[in-house]
């Protein structure tokens, strides 16, 4: 008996000591996500298999507060055994505290993509997986992965021709060809082509493309326009072609969209930067598509425009040039009700009487671009819908045999499904996210039955299925050959979990298993984990995952976590903490979601976070109930999330009940103040776009069209009179996707109708808010100003 009070007595002092050691790391959260990045430094991303599946490259930084991403390689020796391999450090290759000379277009492309990292960020590689080229310092580096594929070396590329060394210091984009032979980057006025040099013989450079001398700014070559990058998710401005004898390039004109400037209010003798900008119910860029052939140095050997019907399809939003097959191109009209899959025939170009052979090849004169020759386009698939049509990553592309895969939103069923010539091959109810591989027999989807989990599912071509995840989580893969690596986030760990894993040889996807367990089941030779170096925050979130109201909103309940100050209270205020927009979720099975959540949950709130309309994963009709009112749609699901709460969370105080969100979520922050303050108490809205017409136009007129009258509903300057509650303003001056005169016309209407609120400017920031100094104090402050709104006594 006393041996077992003994044992008791320790087991609940070991809990105390946890809860202890818990608290502190709640106390440092603010800080330590700062410095770590929320919490990302040092773990595995961009993981691509290559090859026959036994290498995968990935990045990775040397610690959990190191923001230097190094180039790592994932394999297998002949025994089995894993190996991870450090093939490039960028302080190893530019020395520590080098200057790594990032170009503004490389610096947009990360705004764009939301890349916070430093030193080798992106990478690209060769088909057979031998190659790798990165960007670093201004200068383009190749990897060569030994013959054994155990390891590497890496050096410079570069050439002798002097007249091409000013081309060199601007690199963005470098991407090898299909056979590792040449290198391709864009300048955003010239596309180089560099040759690598064998048995000795030096690298050559050449100018494959390039606008004309004094040709305007506002065009660009080789660069996708700013809304492809913002809000299409793509990236690229060029494609090689599978032989490597050729490339596909993008060119925009942005000269008829309006001129923008972002200036350093804190800096006022540095002027003001000019860039065009795609404001809703402006114009767009102008963009067109060129096949440039090479010849055998890698300059132009010929050049040629792809037809579509640009007037009636104006947004480039695919291209893609697969092994076997010719490009394939999926453009869009501009209210996106409508579409086309084309396909290129860049095998016979055709010429009118008026259009002579142009002098030179390389050069291309956007403005008189009807003079090339056309490639001509067959369309292979349309799609319509009178709300919207959405993007799927990985669509439409060709299966190895030819098949044209495509997403086909099947409103019988209210599924966005996978077809194969028009035939739908995924399951209803099964929405379709993301196609990561056509296979010969089989693809590889990211689906979600449960919107909360994104599960990597093989869809066999004879029908056949599985779900190949064996949690719920967020997870995605890249295979190659026999391997695959799979990486995903759960509720059962905290960051990030990815392994490699090389199947038997004739296995199926169907024998993975997504465990990263040493003795690898059936079906799998070898399966092993990538490591990760990454912080964790020392505490796990207090979550419960609920249905709300009559819409049976998915929402997760936060509350106070064990030796919490504030553990065991009766009544408690709400915070709200909501994305709540189109095209996002905040309530998934990632423990990483709700680090924030239990933060704030221990300074005192139940915090919830509710999915409503237009958030994905719940099929096309709920997405579409948000068409043109979607600030009222989405203002009254977080109404209704807050009203029903009580139901089950008894110690929810609906007297006192705040609001906190960034982008769409800072929008529906400040609105909830002012159209919803009966509910909704003291609000922080960071980045919020409070006026809808100063956003860009592929998002903004996907949900609200074409009609002014409908922008002036769904936006909040007219709302301003009716503010009665505190609401904190907060914006980054550098924002250049949510222009701070957002912020700033909300507050001038706001002062003109002397309603009181505050504003907290952010100089130097743009919309990721990256800066530590600037993360580290953001909570703290959001917190006491609501502390001072609500009234609520601080526990520290």
């Amino acid at each position: 008996m006393a041996e077992q009070v003994e044992e008791q007595a320790a087991l609940t002092q070991a809990e105390e000591q946890t809860q202890q050691q818990a608290q502190l790391h709640i106390a440092d959260y603010p800080q330590a996500k700062a410095r770590t990045l929320r919490f990302t430094l040092g773990s595995p991303r961009s993981i691509r298999a290559v090859g026959d599946g036994k290498r995968a490259f990935f990045l990775r930084s040397g610690g959990p507060e190191d923001f230097e991403t190094s180039l790592w390689m994932s394999t297998f020796d002949p025994s089995g055994e894993h190996k991870e391999v450090l093939l490039a450090d960028p302080r190893q290759l530019l020395g520590e505290g080098a200057d790594e000379a990032v170009p503004a277009e490389e610096k947009a492309r990360r705004e764009r993509s939301r890349e916070g990292g430093q030193g080798i960020v992106a990478y690209s590689t060769d088909r057979a997986g031998h190659r790798v080229v990165f960007a670093l310092g201004g200068q383009l580096w190749l990897v060569q992965v030994d013959s054994d594929g155990l390891g590497g070396s890496v050096r410079a590329l570069g050439g002798q021709d002097a007249q091409m060394l000013d081309k060199v210091h601007n690199i963005v984009n470098p991407t090898l060809s299909p056979d590792g032979t040449r290198v391709a980057y864009t300048t955003g006025r010239e596309l180089v082509v560099v040759t690598i040099g064998v048995d000795g013989e030096p690298d050559t450079m050449r100018l494959a493309l390039a606008l004309p001398q004094g040709e305007s700014d506002d065009v660009k070559l080789g660069l996708a326009e700013f809304v492809a990058g913002e809000e299409m998710d793509r990236y690229e401005g060029f494609w090689w072609s599978p032989q490597s004898d050729a490339l596909l390039v993008e060119a925009f004109d942005a000269s008829a969209e309006p001129v923008w400037y972002l200036s350093d209010p804190a800096n006022p003798s540095q002027p003001a930067a000019a860039r065009r900008y795609p404001q809703a119910l402006t114009a767009n860029a102008k963009v067109g598509l060129f096949l440039v052939k090479l010849k055998t140095d890698g300059s132009a050997a010929g050049l040629s425009q792809v037809e579509w019907a640009h007037e009636s399809f104006e947004y480039l939003a695919v291209a893609r040039w697969q092994a076997g097959h010719g490009p394939l191109i999926l453009v869009q009209n501009r209210r996106q009700t409508d579409d086309q899959i084309l396909a290129v025939d860049v095998e016979h170009p055709t010429r009118s009487d008026e259009s002579p052979e142009a002098s030179d090849p390389g050069v291309l004169d956007f403005a008189n671009r009807s003079q090339l020759p056309v490639l001509a386009t067959e369309v292979l698939s349309a799609h319509s819908n009178p709300q919207w049509l959405d993007l799927v990553p990985g669509l439409p592309a060709y299966t190895p045999d030819g098949r044209l895969a495509e997403a086909l939103v099947d409103l019988n069923t209210d599924t966005t499904r996978l077809g194969l010539d028009g035939q739908m091959i995924s399951p209803a109810g099964c929405q379709l996210r993301e196609v990561l591989d056509l296979g010969e027999g089989d693809a590889l989807a990211v689906v979600s039955s449960d919107p909360r989990s994104f599960d990597l599912m093989r869809f066999g071509y004879d029908g056949s299925l599985k779900v190949l995840n064996s949690r719920p989580g967020m997870w995605t893969a890249s295979r190659a050959g026999r391997g695959i690596v799979v990486s995903g986030q759960t509720m059962q760990e905290p960051g990030v979990c990815a392994w490699h894993t090389l199947l038997a040889s004739g296995a199926q996807l169907d024998a993975l298993a997504c465990s990263g367990k040493s003795q690898p089941k059936a079906g799998v030779e070898v399966c092993s984990h990538l490591h990760s170096q990454a912080a964790q925050p020392g505490f796990t979130p207090n979550v419960d995952f609920v249905r709300l109201g009559e819409d049976q909103l998915f929402a997760a309940v936060v509350r106070p976590s064990v030796g919490s100050p504030w553990e065991g209270e009766d009544h408690l205020p709400v915070l709200l903490k909501p994305y709540g927009g189109p095209g996002f979720q905040q309530v998934v099975f990632s423990q990483s979601y709700y680090w924030d959540a239990q933060w704030w949950a221990d300074q005192g709130f139940i915090v919830l976070t509710a999915d409503g309309h237009g958030t994905t994963g719940r099929g096309p009709t709920w997405d579409r109930a948000i068409f043109e009112k979607m600030a009222q749609v989405t203002l009254d699901d977080q109404v209704a999330a807050v009203q029903a709460l009580p139901d089950l969370v008894p110690q929810a105080d609906l007297s006192r009940v705040a609001m906190i969100g960034w982008s769409y979520g800072g929008f529906l922050s400040a609105l909830s103040v002012l159209r919803a303050p009966e509910v909704v108490h003291a609000a922080c809205a960071g980045a919020p776009p409070t006026d809808w017409t100063l956003y860009d136009t592929h998002y903004t007129e996907r949900y609200l069209g074409l009609d002014s009258a409908v922008y002036r509903r769904n936006s909040i300057i007219d709302d301003a009179p009716k503010l009665r509650r505190p609401l904190m303003l907060i914006h980054g001056f550098a924002d250049d996707n949510v222009s701070v005169a957002n912020t700033l016309r909300l507050s001038q209407a706001l002062m003109a109708a002397g309603r009181p609120h505050t504003v907290l400017p952010l100089t130097g920031i743009t919309h990721m808010t990256n800066d530590p100094v600037v993360a580290e104090h953001l909570l703290v402050l959001q917190r006491d100003f609501l502390y001072e709104a609500l009234g609520v006594q601080s526990r520290d």
